[in-house]
Parts: C-alpha cells; structure tokens; sequence
C-alpha cells in the first residue's frame, strides 16, 4: 500500500494494488474517487481537496495501527 500527495493539486492517492488491467473509476462524492477492476478489486482511492480530509483529525499526522499489536506509528503530513 502507498500514500502519496500532491500538493500542486491538492489530491491524494491510496493504492492498495498496482493497476494490472484496466479499472473503472467510481466517483463516490464530490472529494472522493475509488478505482475498481472489473472483478471488484480495489486498485486505489482518491482523496480529492485532501489537505481538508487527511488533516481533519489526529493533529495532521498520518496514524497508522497495527490493530493486532497496537503497535502505533505517526507521520507528520506537511504541505
């Protein structure tokens, strides 16, 4: 998985696969886009006017937990 931002835009990008074949993009909202194969996989999320949406709570990092460990690490997200 990788998340990457561009500022210039203001969109970021989840992507939980690399695009093997060709993927339909589903707009969700206004802010958010899911791209999905014809299979149902998910291949990415797109997070439109990000800043607003990834800097919403938990101080403007970036958590990430490990549910089964608790194990917990923060990354600040500047911009």
């Amino acid at each position: 998985m990788k998340l990457t931002y561009d500022p210039r835009y203001n969109i970021a990008y989840v992507r939980l696969h690399e695009k093997t074949a060709q993927v339909e993009t589903i707009r969700v909202s206004e802010d958010l886009n899911v791209d999905l194969a014809p299979d149902g996989t998910v291949y990415g999320i797109e997070l439109l006017n990000a800043n607003e949406q990834l800097r919403a709570e938990d101080g403007g990092n970036l958590v990430v937990i490990n549910q089964a460990s608790a194990e917990q690490h923060e990354l600040p997200l500047s911009g």
